[in-house]
């Protein structure tokens, strides 16, 4: 089995509340659970109005799959006009499952 997470970190500069930065993360952290089938969740920098880190896993028991899984979860981050993503990061994890 591999299992495998995406960090992407986000600048909101748009954003000028807690409430307006959520409005914004939320279509994206919905929209990847639901067309990808994989965990999402904010993960970094809860607090603060126009930062955003966001952290999505997924598992399966090729590494093409889970890499095609995570290249469309990418791309589609990067189609949010609102957001510019200031780095993505994979880390990887390989069972003997």
């Amino acid at each position: 089995m591999h299992v495998a997470a995406l960090t992407v970190e986000l600048h909101l500069p748009d954003s000028h509340s807690l409430k307006e930065k959520r409005a914004v993360i939320k279509p994206i952290l919905d929209g990847c659970r639901h067309r990808f089938g994989v965990a999402a969740a904010e993960v970094e920098w809860q607090d603060l109005w126009q930062r955003a880190g966001l952290g999505m896993a997924t598992l399966s028991s090729s590494v093409p799959q889970v890499t095609s899984v995570l290249d469309e979860v990418e791309r589609f981050v990067w189609s949010f006009p609102e957001v510019e993503v200031t780095s993505c990061r994979r880390d990887w994890m390989e069972t003997d499952s």
